[in-house]
């Protein structure tokens, strides 16, 4: 099984949030990339845009399927990673990393209490 990192929060649909201060930095999971296979191309939201949590606001594609990627939290987008755009290969092989999608300045940082805690979502991907 694929490790959970401990500094993390995760939705269900399979994001994380590594928060810093009043920004999140978001991502997919390990357990997700590795069930999509092979990324071929990631669509980030713009810079500027206000996402809400649970919204879709990103595209992954595999050469399996079509995913969209929902915002676990909201707020408002102030950078996103060019680089997974350029090399989408990235989300596959540093998802936790160099594979990270955008940051959004948390609109209301009480929503970080309903993502769930790793172990939590160590159980859901496991169950």
């Amino acid at each position: 099984m694929s490790n959970v990192p401990s500094d993390l929060k995760y939705a269900k649909s399979h994001e994380w949030a590594r928060v810093a201060g009043d920004t999140a930095t978001i991502g997919i999971t390990d357990h997700a990339q590795h069930e999509l296979t092979d990324v071929v191309f990631v669509e980030l939201p713009a810079v500027g845009r206000a996402v809400k949590a649970g919204e879709a606001c990103a595209v992954v594609e595999s050469v399996k399927t079509a995913s969209d990627i929902y915002s676990p939290v909201g707020g408002e987008v102030v950078e996103v990673n060019n680089a997974v755009v350029k090399d989408p290969a990235l989300v596959n092989s540093d998802p936790y990393g160099a594979g990270w999608f955008y940051k959004v300045k948390l609109a209301n940082p009480a929503e970080l209490g309903a993502l769930l805690a790793p172990e939590a979502y160590a159980a859901q991907i496991k169950g």
